[in-house]
């Protein structure tokens, strides 16, 4: 277990050493099997100031670390906060199945023509509107499909303008964010101004985007150009 913690930070770019150069590091990664002899080294490297990990033992861990899934520039970390590091695993290994590895590619593509859709949509609104529908399950660039990197040209050269604003009701049937419709759960995520009774819960609001504006109704300011969700509490 001690060599695979010394691959996860050499992966990472860290340089692993020995406690002897522990007054270098910010990072302990232990691995003994002799619980006392953990504790102690747990006890002894965190007195010097480095943040702890011990090998199955989540009881002693000053941090956890998650089960990687690499598609270069793409990462996704799966963590159970050290419940279960083989439940990480399974699914990151489901995940390993779902995501082609052509992602990390459509991930540089989008980068490298960051300019061209900035010229394509000026407004900003409307270039992450066309971006989110493109993006979406059997958009033009799904993330999913393999071939998705391959037609960001075309789908820069052909694509339409969105719908500069667009306003959308919801009427919540209970306080329970896994009652939202699928079809409410995207339109939240991609919201770009969040119109809200005072009643609707934060596990519900919390699912739309981080950046998107919240407002409590009634609202009274300018309108904002994108998607606007109405968000009515349930009963």
């Amino acid at each position: 277990m001690g060599e695979a913690k010394k691959r996860l930070i050499e992966r990472a770019g860290g340089i692993p050493c020995g406690e002897a150069e522990a007054h270098h590091a910010k990072l302990a990664f232990i691995a003994l099997e002799d619980e006392r002899a953990a504790k102690a080294a747990a006890m002894r490297l965190s007195r010097k100031g480095l943040l702890v990990n011990v090998a199955d033992r989540p009881d002693l861990c000053e941090f956890t670390t998650p089960s990687i899934l690499d598609r270069d520039p793409v990462l996704i970390a799966i963590g159970t906060s050290g419940a279960s590091a083989g439940l990480s695993k399974q699914i990151r290994l489901r995940l390993e199945k779902l995501l082609p590895q052509t992602l990390g590619d459509l991930a540089a593509k989008l980068a490298a023509s960051r300019d061209a859709m900035r010229a394509r949509f000026p407004d900003g609104a409307q270039r992450r509107n066309a971006l989110d529908a493109a993006l979406a399950e059997g958009g033009t660039l799904d993330p999913l499909d393999p071939g998705s990197v391959d037609r960001v040209d075309d789908w820069l050269a052909a694509a339409s303008d969105p719908e500069a604003s667009q306003t959308v009701e919801i009427q919540l049937t209970s306080d329970d964010p896994e009652d939202l419709t699928l079809k409410q759960a995207r339109l939240l995520g991609t919201a770009d101004l969040l119109l809200h009774d005072p009643a609707v819960p934060t596990e519900i609001l919390d699912r739309a985007r981080a950046d998107a504006l919240r407002r409590e109704l009634p609202y009274s300011g300018e309108p904002v150009c994108g998607l606007t969700i109405i968000l009515r509490a349930a009963g």
